[in-house]
């Protein structure tokens, strides 16, 4: 097929199907910017003076790839500032590929609740698994349980159970010295007659500040932790060891304790856990090409170098083909490693000027540049006489 097939000539209008993915053919903005900037790139390249060695379709393919790096680039700054207020929570971006600018985002605590659950469950504040209760039955003389064997297998299907708090506690202290009985009867009488019947001794609790019923009490309980087998426990491996050690008169008591089942808290299929379907991660998140109609000025004029950018580097790989053309009585040296060169070094300069503009209207230098105005705020109101109230 003969060369000049390929050479290059002014697009008429441009036909639905002529880009590689066909991504924004259909936007009629689109449809008329992509024949604009054909012409204007090979006008840039020296169209109609010198023959250009790449047909209209060959710019068309750079106008699209211009476009897709512009969204590229917005939809990556986007993710950075707004990924973790989706997390587990927006519907993932489906396969086909289309376009649509996305709605702004209204800031949240977003995953900030769901990464502070492991601290809200360790402390027993967390909703989304169930705190379950289970007991064992103490027998005489018997100081070790096996939880896992003798409340899991049978209450839990065997699974893992990961324990919370042990209710393993002495008698309350006040109950060792509120006798509802002391006094005479007459004195019962009385105290009943004021309500106090119950909560007697008699005297000390007539005639005494309550301070002195506390003092009591932490003596004793100082008492037991001291002279005494303190009520305590040991848990390892969900093998619980309980102090003091049961005598033949417990036997038959109860030790109650809560858990967590392992899997509630550690599988994230668990219908509890609320994120099927939601964003996981950088790939999934619900943002897709730009609608190109919706990109304003400067957005396009900075597609439209990018595009030129592109077009210089194309023709330059085209023509480092044949680094020179003979002709009579000599040869003509063609310039694709400049143009080459020269389309790398444009495309290197705009992607970095865009990243950097990103960049400077991020949250986070949106957060520094408002705690540098606060700064300088309260420096210059640091300066102003204050006013003097006289009376």
């Amino acid at each position: 097929m003969p060369k000049l097939d390929y050479a290059y000539t002014d697009p008429s209008s441009f036909v639905v199907g002529e880009t590689p993915y066909g991504t924004y053919d259909s936007d009629s903005t689109f449809q008329s910017d992509i024949v604009s900037v054909t012409k204007w790139c090979a006008q840039r390249l020296g169209f109609p003076v010198l023959q250009l060695e790449i047909p209209s379709g060959s710019i068309y393919a750079c106008f699209e790839e211009a476009v897709n790096e512009y969204s590229q680039h917005i939809n990556n700054y986007n993710i950075k500032n707004w990924m973790w207020e989706q997390y587990g929570e927006k519907s993932r971006i489906s396969g086909s590929i289309s376009t649509g600018s996305a709605n702004p985002v209204t800031p949240s605590l977003g995953a900030s609740i769901g990464l502070s659950d492991k601290y809200g469950q360790a402390a027993g504040m967390s909703e989304n698994y169930d705190l379950k209760k289970g007991y064992i039955t103490l027998s005489g003389s018997q100081q070790d349980y096996d939880l896992q064997s003798v409340w899991a297998d049978d209450n839990e299907s065997g699974k893992r159970i990961e324990v919370q708090r042990v209710f393993n506690h002495m008698p309350a202290a006040v109950s060792r010295f509120y006798d509802p009985y002391a006094g005479s009867f007459d004195q019962r009488q009385l105290l009943d007659s004021f309500g106090f019947g119950n909560v007697s001794p008699a005297i000390s609790f007539v005639l005494k500040p309550i301070s002195y019923d506390l003092a009591r009490a932490n003596s004793i309980e100082t008492s037991d932790l001291v002279r005494k087998s303190a009520y305590s426990f040991e848990i390892h491996n969900n093998n619980l060891r309980i102090f003091p050690i049961p005598l033949d008169g417990d036997a038959g008591e109860k030790i109650w304790f809560e858990y967590y089942v392992k899997d509630d808290i550690r599988n994230s299929d668990n219908a509890n856990a609320g994120l099927q379907g939601g964003v996981s991660d950088p790939s999934n998140v619900p943002y897709k090409f730009i609608t190109y109609n919706s990109i304003n000025q400067p957005g396009r004029q900075w597609i439209r170098k990018y595009t030129y950018a592109l077009s210089k580097e194309l023709l330059g790989i085209i023509r480092s083909k044949y680094s020179s053309m003979p002709i009579p009585d000599g040869e003509v040296t063609l310039d694709g490693e400049a143009l080459k060169t020269e389309g790398r070094e444009e495309k290197t300069q705009l992607l970095e000027e865009l990243k950097e503009f990103l960049e400077s209207v991020s949250l986070t230098e949106k957060l520094k540049a408002e705690a540098e105005e606060a700064n300088a705020q309260q420096e210059v109101l640091g300066k102003a006489p204050l006013h003097i109230y006289i009376g």
